[in-house]
């Protein structure tokens, strides 16, 4: 069968008058036909008949991970259509599936100054892609297999391991474009995995951080390390180290509680500090630009999970105005707080979220606000 080139376009005639067009990019297929746009699931999961007739079958059910299920569909795309079947809606099913194969990890909540974090572990807040190394493979928060080349995974251990693909500080997009393809590619030379934990080892945390540490020193894997930890010596270090990482173009700080045990969902052993706060938001529309940015993305029109909207406009790169995410797909964003009405002031794009549920807000209570 044949196949689309990284960055080409193929228009393949429909029952329409004008073509549908399938393109690859950076390893994420994508066809502009509704079968495609409606589903609700992630991006990189999608597939179509048209995909299908160009690359096959085969080709298809490999990338998506229907091959394991034996079907011609993707397994989340086939519990949507169960559940819509059954009057449920997908997004319920893409939720349900995604916990039954989510790794189980520790989360962390967001510190509210409520908490003395004297002589609490602080490391750096990577700015990456959350990664669970179950002893032969990489998994996303929600389950969805990360493809890393065997030259990448070389010399990691055969216990699990918690991290972080990371391609350094201010590449957060550019992370998220290499781990989400599927073809295995060179790029993956750019990235490391970074170990903070090992889930599997039953001690406090300090002696899974050294079984980490003792690892990576003796195995020395060419492309994962073991991330460094300082004891907080109170609030005054803590504003300073925080105010140094983000001078640097770093995301914030982590801290966890000492000899704090790991445990599957959030727990107050771990704590993220940051100055701005982050949210998700569905995609729900294209808003044009204008001046300097006319005949391109001008902001996106988004919409949280509790049906409030406003536009994102700034945080947006050129090329990713050119080729803006998609109609349904989740994005991280940045801002500072929430105004009276409950919308986001002066958010800020960060990036697509790829291990995100997509999610349909609330059909109700919708308010608009400029970026």
């Amino acid at each position: 069968m044949a196949d689309i080139a990284d960055g080409a376009k193929l228009e393949l005639q429909g029952s329409g008058s004008k073509p549908y067009i399938l393109k690859n990019t950076g390893g994420v297929y994508s066809c502009s036909c509704p079968a495609w746009r409606n589903q609700s699931i992630a991006i990189e999961r999608r597939t179509c008949k048209h995909l299908r007739k160009v690359r096959g079958d085969a080709a298809e059910d490999a990338r998506t991970g229907a091959a394991a299920s034996g079907t011609g569909t993707a397994p989340a795309a086939k519990s949507a259509g169960k559940a819509k079947k059954a009057g449920a809606s997908p997004d319920a099913a893409e939720t349900k599936e995604a916990k039954d194969k989510a790794p189980p990890l520790l989360l962390a909540h967001s510190w509210e100054t409520d908490v003395d974090l004297t002589d609490w572990w602080m490391s750096e807040k990577l700015d990456g892609v959350r990664a669970y190394w179950d002893g032969q493979r990489f998994w996303s928060r929600l389950g969805n297999e990360f493809f890393a080349p065997a030259w990448f995974t070389a010399g990691l251990p055969d216990f699990p391991l918690d991290g972080e693909l990371f391609g350094g500080r201010k590449r957060f997009q550019r992370t998220v474009s290499i781990v989400r393809r599927q073809d295995r590619s060179d790029d993956w030379k750019e990235l490391f995995f970074v170990a903070f934990d090992a889930p599997s080892v039953d001690a406090p945390f300090e002696k899974r951080l050294e079984h980490c540490r003792k690892w990576m020193e003796d195995a020395k894997p060419a492309y994962a390390k073991w991330h460094t930890h300082e004891r907080c010596k109170g609030t005054p270090h803590l504003r300073e180290e925080l105010e140094r990482v983000e001078g640097l173009g770093g995301e914030g700080l982590m801290l966890r509680k000492p000899g704090s045990s790991y445990e599957a969902g959030r727990s107050h052993t771990l704590l993220k500090v940051k100055s701005f706060k982050d949210d998700e938001a569905r995609v729900v529309g294209h808003v044009a630009g204008a001046g300097r940015h006319k005949g391109r993305l001008g902001a996106l029109e988004v919409e949280l999970r509790n049906g409030k909207r406003f536009s994102v406009g700034t945080g947006l790169s050129d090329a990713e105005r050119e080729a803006p995410p998609a109609i349904g797909t989740v994005i991280t964003f940045r801002y500072q707080e929430l105004s009276d009405d409950g919308v986001p002031r002066f958010p800020s794009y960060v990036g697509v979220r790829i291990d995100a549920v997509p999610f349909a807000a609330a059909p109700k209570a919708k308010s608009k606000a400029r970026a």
